[in-house]
This record gives C-alpha cells, sequence and structure tokens, in this order.
C-alpha cells in the first residue's frame, strides 16, 4: 500500500472511531438522562418529606408521667408547628436542655396564682377537669406579653412553669392533641 492510501485508510478508521465514541457518548448522555428522570420523583417526595417535617408536622414522643391522665409516657403524637397557641393547648416547650410536653394555663399579659389548691387566672378560679392530684400552691405571676405559663396535667409530678417560669412564645415548638401509638389511644386528645 502507498503511503496515501495508508493514510486516507488511518484516518477513515479514526473517524470511525470518532463516530463511534461520539455514539457511545450520547448513549451514556442518554442512560443517565433517563436514570435523573426515574430518580426525579424520589428526590421531589424527600425534599417535600424533610419540609413538611422541619417547618409542618413532625412525630414526638411523650415521656414520664407529667401529663396523667392526659397522656401517658411512651404515647408517639404529631407535634403540629403551625397555627396559634390557644389556652388548654397541650404543647411542646424548648426548656434549653430538654424538650416537655405541657398544657398552656395563662396567655400572655395574664396573672395567674394558686392558692389552696386552686389555680386563679386574672383572679378567676379555673375550672381544670383534666388536671390531676393538688397543685401546689405559688405566688401571683405576672406574664409579659410573650410569654406563657403551662402545667402538666399531673400537679404532683410535673417539672412545668412552676419550676422554669414563664415561657416564651419563640420557645413553644407548637401543639400536640394527636396521638399516633398505641393504636388502641389513636386519634384526638382532650
Amino acid at each position: 500500500m502507498t503511503k496515501d492510501k495508508k493514510n486516507l485508510k488511518n484516518e477513515s478508521e479514526e473517524e470511525i472511531t470518532k463516530e463511534l465514541n461520539k455514539k457511545n457518548n450520547k448513549e451514556e448522555i442518554s442512560k443517565f438522562l433517563s436514570f435523573l428522570k426515574e430518580l426525579l420523583p424520589y428526590v421531589i417526595i424527600l425534599i417535600v418529606v424533610v419540609l413538611i417535617r422541619s417547618y409542618v408536622v413532625t412525630p414526638i414522643m411523650v415521656n414520664g408521667p407529667s401529663m396523667k391522665p392526659t397522656l401517658n409516657g411512651g404515647e408517639i403524637m404529631i407535634l403540629n408547628k403551625l397555627g396559634k397557641i390557644d389556652r388548654y393547648d397541650i404543647v411542646v416547650v424548648d426548656t434549653g436542655s430538654e424538650d416537655i410536653i405541657k398544657r398552656v394555663i395563662a396567655m400572655p399579659g395574664e396573672t395567674i396564682s394558686c392558692e389552696e389548691g386552686i389555680v386563679y387566672v386574672n383572679g378567676r378560679r379555673q375550672d381544670e377537669e383534666y388536671s390531676d392530684g393538688i397543685t401546689s400552691d405559688f405566688d401571683v405571676v405576672k406574664l409579659a406579653d410573650d410569654e406563657y405559663f403551662v402545667m402538666g396535667d399531673n400537679r404532683e409530678d410535673s417539672l412545668d412553669s412552676r419550676k422554669f417560669g414563664a415561657f416564651k412564645e419563640e420557645q413553644i415548638k407548637g401543639t400536640t392533641n394527636f396521638i399516633l401509638f398505641p393504636f388502641k389511644e389513636f386519634g384526638k386528645t382532650k
């Protein structure tokens, strides 16, 4: 073979190789894009779940007997991170060292006290049918415009605002009133 023919043959082989490489690259890109299309719905679901759990609702577990008879230790509930806080709502509060589950008894700007085992908010006796045990007496507490007074329903066995003081609104992570587990308790609380 002459040099020109050899060069021509080598150039043809190089062009064929280049074309094959292009075709293989296109196939690889196509496979990769197809994989991404299949993966995309799962990525979107994962992002939505993380966002919902971070900003809307999350599961929480009741620890200890402080909310008996309403709630029992070990129950798993849903924490609603949205919405406003009302009197008698069950809330999750960040004490700085742990999260506690308690009931809102007094709202911002109110006064609360306990005399002879009877709780008074703004000087009015409170009907506390949900509470258990005798509430120990405490002097009048005046709440600031962003503070809440919370207590456990089991008044004789609860560390709450009587120990920690009033809680600022930003310390309240949300409200909870729905038990997920155990299944025999499934549903809304009182």
